[in-house]
């Protein structure tokens, strides 16, 4: 805790703080295969059209037609790398700009689409995904992780895309080569700052949805992108169609209590782990319980912060590294537990920093982050602006501006919900530093009266989005709508690895039934 600096100290070291800011990810860029030469896909032998056009858009924006055409290589702000094949068709949506203002300017909307692989007799529709982030690319991700949908594929075109500020998508660029900070961010996208949180995006779902022919809006959500569902269920909620929200965010708590929520919780998956390394191994790097792992973990934490380990390619593990690599090992569930003692062995006993770096990439606001798709077994590409993105979208959704007096008092509590990760977790509080613009609101209004069921589905020991905002989620969604899967497993998502939620979640979207109220996977 630090106390008594002067406003302009404060001013520099809240820019350094944010520059430095790790932030979650939770899914890959990939490395794709190349398409240079293929031709256009086969045309459908009858496209379906939707009666229902979004309200208020002009036909300018509603008449226009999906040019589906072989997905080009990704662009820089993808992420670059190599086409993703013949069984993927990229088409570019127009949008306004601001939907209040349709006639003040547009954007290009970069999506993505696997066609059904069943019979067309038995093709429900199109079912778009979102990945999660904010500051995903689900043009790069969706050929990564296909495979985990491909029952659901069976019956849906599965279509992903660049929300605003993403990739393709209106990137939002906040310096040359890396993350510059706020002023960088006003100085080269301010045009774009004020329209790139999740309410316009979500605009752009309803308008896609009617563009890809579907009268109802099937759509599966995760971590970020349950916010996204709920918002677009809140703002259309006659036009959600069969909707799970996987891994769900908090809809009730501002940025402030989001952080202290989630300090304690990958503080408690870090205990869970920390029994397990104890009971299995008998020379655990952490010891023989959770009180004996704080206290060494915090060490090493305290050692990086004062000198990082090496780590390949002339880089260093610093402490802030290192706690959101053990943080991405426990998101990976019981799988990333193993390789988490063998991580932390080879930083405590060889002072290597090697794997835990490898694995806080997904975090580091750096143009070299290589993120890693774990569930779908590849490494994405270096050089796309997710950082920028997940900053700007943040920034717009959230009005958490704290002065410096009150930042200390949030950072202390932060702190205090975790010994191992709560001072790493409280650098975020700072993401929205002299931003230049205000955001939306504390929290996103999810209330969908009038909506059908829509699936919540949550780990209970989730350390990334804790399990108590799935049930508020459910319950903000509102009666009758938000139904909840409770998932008795750890790590961020359970879809598909945890057999009984994936057989809820077909069973759901393939045929509309619903669990039954309290249903509860093992």
């Amino acid at each position: 805790m630090r106390t008594g600096w002067e406003t302009a100290g404060r001013g520099r070291r809240a820019a350094a703080v944010l520059l430095a800011v790790v932030v979650a990810f939770t899914a890959a860029g990939v490395s794709r295969c190349d398409a240079g030469g293929a031709s256009s896909p086969a045309p459908r032998a009858q496209e379906r059209g939707a009666t229902n056009p979004p309200a208020g858009v002009p036909s300018v924006f509603t008449g226009q037609r999906l040019d589906w055409a072989v997905c080009p290589a990704p662009s820089g702000a993808q992420g670059d790398g190599e086409a993703p094949g013949e069984d993927y068709e990229c088409a570019t949506m127009k949008a306004p700009l601001d939907y209040a203002r349709p006639g003040g300017g547009t954007i290009d909307v970069a999506l993505i689409r696997k066609r059904a692989t069943g019979p067309e007799e038995g093709r429900i529709g199109s079912l778009l995904l979102n990945f999660g982030g904010p500051g995903v690319s689900g043009v790069v991700t969706l050929p990564a992780v296909a495979g985990d949908y491909a029952v659901l594929g069976e019956a849906y075109d599965l279509v992903s895309f660049d929300p605003r500020g993403v990739g393709g998508t209106a990137p939002v660029l906040c310096g040359q080569d890396t993350y510059e900070g706020a002023s960088a961010c006003g100085g080269r996208s301010g045009r774009l700052l004020p329209y790139v949180g999740t309410s316009y995006t979500a605009r752009d779902m309803e308008l896609m949805r009617f563009l890809l022919g579907d009268e109802r809006l099937h759509y599966f959500g995760v971590s970020y992108g349950t916010r996204l569902g709920g918002v677009y269920a809140h703002l259309f909620p006659r036009n959600v169609g069969r909707m799970v929200l996987e891994a769900p965010v908090d809809p009730v708590l501002d940025g402030f209590r989001s952080e202290v929520a989630g300090a304690r919780a990958v503080q408690r998956a870090f205990d869970r782990f920390a029994r397990h390394c104890a009971k299995t191994h008998d020379d655990c790097p952490t010891g023989s319980g959770p009180e004996q792992a704080r206290q060494r973990v915090t060490a090493l934490l305290d050692r990086l912060k004062e000198k990082p380990a090496p780590a390949g390619g002339g880089e260093d593990l610093d402490d802030s590294l290192a706690a959101h690599g053990i943080a991405n090992h426990l998101d990976r569930g019981r799988d990333g537990w193993e390789p988490l003692v063998k991580a932390l062995r080879e930083v405590m006993e060889r002072g290597r920093g090697d794997a835990l770096l490898a694995e806080a990439y997904d975090h580091a606001p750096d143009s070299r982050a290589r993120r890693t798709g774990a569930r779908a077994g590849v490494t994405g590409v270096t050089g796309d602006n997710g950082t920028s993105a997940l900053v700007a979208i943040s920034c717009a959704d959230s009005d958490l501006r704290p002065s410096f007096e009150e930042y200390d008092v949030m950072e202390r509590e932060v702190a205090a919900a975790s010994p191992v990760f709560g001072e790493t977790w409280a650098n975020a509080l700072y993401l929205c530093y002299d931003w230049p613009f205000d955001g939306e609101s504390a929290a996103a209004d999810v209330r969908a009266a009038g909506a059908p069921p829509v699936l919540v589905v949550a780990n209970t020991g989730d350390p990334t989005t804790p399990y108590e905002g799935a049930r508020r989620m459910a319950a903000e969604l509102g009666e009758g709508v938000g139904v909840l899967l409770t998932v008795r497993d750890e790590g961020h998502g359970s879809f598909p690895h945890n057999r009984c939620g994936a057989r809820a979640v077909h069973l759901y979207l393939l045929h509309g039934t619903t669990p039954e109220a309290g249903a509860v996977c093992p």
